[in-house]
Formats: structure tokens, C-alpha cells, sequence
């Protein structure tokens, strides 16, 4: 289901380069080297960095005498991308399960609001064509 014009595949480091880039919003070399696990070296991560540019996911511009690195899309709409990956990576394209594995793996209770929140939005589910 993947559009591969707007969703190059990527590697694992890429992914993880990406990320966080995503996360912090703007990065330069140094920025994703403090980030990456076991990132090999400054050239590895400034070659990946290149690479995201060249595929299209990212922009680069000049700060002073380094290169600083941005998603080439919001973070949002990043984000309904990678959930859609893993709704159908792991969930058989299945949102009850991925919300029910969501609920049951979070690592404290949900407050009263949270669960309002949810029922709204369950609500707005239901009217839904």
C-alpha cells in the first residue's frame, strides 16, 4: 500500500537518522551523532544525512560553517506515515488491535480526561460514513 514516490524505503540506520531529525525538528551532524545508538562515525552519519536529502526526505541549509538538516514534510504528517506503516506492519491493518495493544502495554493507568478524550474520539469513529 506504500507510495513509493512520496515513501522511499529507507534502512534501519536511515530510519533511525530520520527519526531523529524528526524528533529535534533541525539537526547538524553532531546533533544526530549524540542521538543514534552505536552511530559509526561523523562521515557515516553526514553520508546518511546526504542520502535522506538525495531520497527526498529531508532539506538541507547552511548555519555559519556547518550543514543543519529538516524534514522535508511536518512532523504530523511524518507521523500518520509511520502509523499507517506500523498499523499494517504489526496489526494486519487492524486499528482495534494496534489501540488495544496500545491501552495494554502503556506503563501507567489512564487518567479520567485521557479516557474522555478516547471516548470522544470512539464517538466521532462511530458517526463516521
Amino acid at each position: 500500500m506504500r507510495n513509493r514516490k512520496s515513501e522511499p524505503a529507507l534502512s534501519r540506520r536511515e530510519r533511525q537518522i530520520m527519526d531523529v531529525v524528526l524528533r529535534l525538528g533541525a539537526a547538524a551532524v553532531a546533533d544526530v551523532l549524540t542521538e543514534v545508538p552505536d552511530a559509526a562515525s561523523y562521515d557515516a552519519v553526514r553520508d546518511t544525512l546526504n542520502i535522506l536529502v538525495r531520497k527526498g526526505q529531508l532539506r538541507r541549509r547552511s548555519e555559519g560553517n556547518r550543514h543543519v538538516y529538516e524534514p522535508r514534510v511536518p512532523p504530523r504528517v511524518a507521523g500518520r506515515a509511520a502509523a499507517r506503516r506500523l498499523l499494517h506492519t504489526f496489526f494486519a491493518g487492524e486499528p482495534g488491535a494496534a489501540i488495544l495493544t496500545l491501552l495494554n502495554e502503556a506503563e501507567r493507568d489512564l487518567d479520567e480526561h485521557e479516557l474522555a478524550e478516547i471516548r470522544t474520539w470512539i464517538d466521532l469513529a462511530r458517526e463516521q460514513p
